[in-house]
């Protein structure tokens, strides 16, 4: 896990800059810098060590010939399966890193090699004679990899932040992307809020030549249900890609922890994982805003040890600031306080954790999902249902309006994902400045055109894979964990759980509700297990684990 900055084309002082660059990101590694300048690219690389902690493995690194040069933010879970092959094939490794697979296979396959992966990424191959740069982000958008073309200038890198440093770098508000935010409540596009500054998007590569950037998609999802497994078989089959994407995951030459909260995810993660130390924060006493008590239980159930931390609000306001610039860009999810902490908890015990970041958008999890067709009121006619709704939107507020408005929508009209902050009329009355920004629906629409055949469930988990994640999820998850040095690992996202999940009807999909006035932990994996809250009801729960603490049983059936 580490960082990495570049830009193309010589200036005098490229090695001053480049380190300059290089400072803005040491957070991301501490453990060691390297460089590499030619009179056609400069590229810079923080290290935090993780495999191969060795000299051997600090970047860029180089393929035999020296011809190509690698700087490499992330892990590959499988690569001593394609080291294997490489080596096979007649490629000579100098290091035991899992980076130093990223050079030969794209030496052996070109592009084609993302489609072996299994891993978080984004990295960059300079091939010093064809003048050419390929880079990549993962399927996922664990990581980030930010580029601006300025003048004759490209530059790239893990954090906009380190752009500043260059000469060539124009700062300026985008102001389509403030807009933006203002509806989604983090930057939807691939734009972002720096004007020229954007995202590759997750699942794609590039290439650099002459000037000429190309992007291309190399993944996605493809829903497509299986109707023949019973609730048993897909209970089975996902503990056991589960249990297998975790091992991978747990691939390391030093200490691996687990986050752990009241929730399924990252207990499921932890009961599994069989790490021996836990991390918790939460805030004040009361248990809706402090999932200690719940963590340190489960804890205890499992044999492990759990560190956790009250974040007190001195400590909260004294962080916002430095949290905010450690993002890069605004984002209104305050979960992104608590994952800055418990991040800083952790990284004072070692250098990588699980979390379980995913699961709710790959397996239905989000009490939203659960909205379609949820009610009898659904089944009036489409163009009653609209009508009462333009009739609601008039009336002055009252209890039930909200449920009339929206249920007088379609769902490509009323769902943009799992936050909206105000709709595009709100938020014009809220700016001075006029913006070209595009209505939220447009940029909705790309995603719900590819999955215009599913059911609405699928067209929520889609759209959200594609947006939400990326943009709220996943940078808060990779900006928060960075910034403490810490490898934040994501094992619910891994391909190989997405290919499995993709298969899982919608009719076994599953809201997170509750039961007895409580979360059940082991009521909620289950439905996770099986995206089937309607044919799991409490009796079965009771003949399955009868008379056991929550904790004990659901390490009894998922430890």
């Amino acid at each position: 896990m580490c960082g990495f900055v570049g830009f193309t084309n010589h200036i005098d002082n490229s090695n001053v800059v480049l380190g300059e660059m290089l400072d803005k990101i040491k957070h991301r590694g501490p453990d060691a810098e390297g460089t590499y300048i030619d009179e056609n690219i400069a590229l810079g690389h923080r290290r935090l060590s993780i495999i191969d902690v060795s000299e051997a493995g600090t970047q860029p690194l180089y393929s035999e010939d020296k011809n190509l040069v690698l700087v490499f933010n992330g892990e590959i879970y499988n690569y001593q399966d394609i080291r294997a092959r490489l080596i096979e094939a007649g490629y000579h490794f100098s290091t035991q890193t899992d980076s130093e697979v990223l050079i030969y296979g794209y030496q052996e396959y070109g592009a084609a090699l993302l489609q072996q992966l299994r891993g978080m990424f984004s990295f960059v191959i300079w091939d010093k004679q064809k003048k050419t740069l390929f880079g990549a982000r993962d399927f996922f958008g664990i990581k980030p990899l930010y580029y601006a073309q300025m003048d004759d200038t490209f530059l790239f890198g893990s954090e906009i932040k380190s752009f500043l440093c260059h000469p060539k770098f124009k700062k300026a508000l985008n102001t389509a992307a403030l807009e933006n935010y203002l509806t989604f409540q983090y930057s939807p596009c691939d734009e972002t809020f720096f004007q020229g500054v954007y995202k590759l998007p997750p699942a794609h590569y590039f290439t650099y030549q002459d000037g000429k950037f190309e992007m291309k998609r190399y993944w996605d999802v493809h829903f497509h249900a299986d109707e023949k497994p019973d609730l048993d078989t897909w209970v089975n089959r996902i503990s056991d890609t589960f249990h297998d994407s975790v091992e991978a995951h747990k691939i390391a030459d030093v200490e691996v922890g687990s986050f752990l909260s009241s929730g399924v995810d990252s207990s499921y993660v932890a009961a599994i994982a069989n790490v021996d130390k836990t991390f918790t924060v939460g805030f004040g006493t009361e248990e809706r805003y402090n999932e200690i008590g719940w963590a340190k239980g489960f804890s205890e159930a499992i044999g492990k040890k759990n560190y956790n931390k009250v974040i007190s609000p001195e400590e909260y306001w004294e962080k916002l600031p430095m949290i905010q610039y450690h993002m890069d860009e605004p984002l209104a999810d305050p979960a992104a306080i608590a994952l800055y902490f418990v991040c800083n908890l952790a990284s004072q015990s070692l250098k990588v954790v699980l979390s379980g970041e995913g699961a709710d958008e790959i397996f239905g999890g989000y009490n939203v999902y659960s909205e379609p067709g949820g009610s009898a009121y659904d089944k009036l006619p489409r163009g009653l249902r609209r009508g009462i709704g333009h009739i609601a939107e008039k009336m002055p507020a009252h209890r039930g309006r909200n449920f009339l408005v929206r249920k007088g929508k379609d769902l490509e009209e009323r769902f943009i994902g799992n936050a909206y902050m105000f709709t595009p009329e709100e938020r014009k009355a809220l700016l001075k400045i006029r913006t070209n920004a595009p209505d939220p629906m447009a940029l909705t629409k790309p995603f719900y055109d590819k999955v215009q055949d599913q059911d609405d469930v699928t067209k929520m988990q889609y759209l959200d894979l594609h947006m939400w994640m990326a943009g709220d999820i996943l940078l808060k998850a990779d900006k928060m964990s960075m910034a403490n040095s810490l490898e934040l690992r994501v094992p619910f996202l891994d391909k190989e759980v997405m290919a499995l999940a993709e298969q899982i009807p919608h009719t076994l999909s599953c809201d997170t509700g509750s039961h007895n006035g409580r979360k059940d932990p082991v009521y909620h994996q289950i439905c996770y297990a099986s995206r089937c809250q309607k044919r799991i009801r409490r009796p079965r729960l009771q003949k399955l684990l009868p008379r056991k603490s929550w904790a004990s049983r659901f390490r009894s059936v998922y430890g």
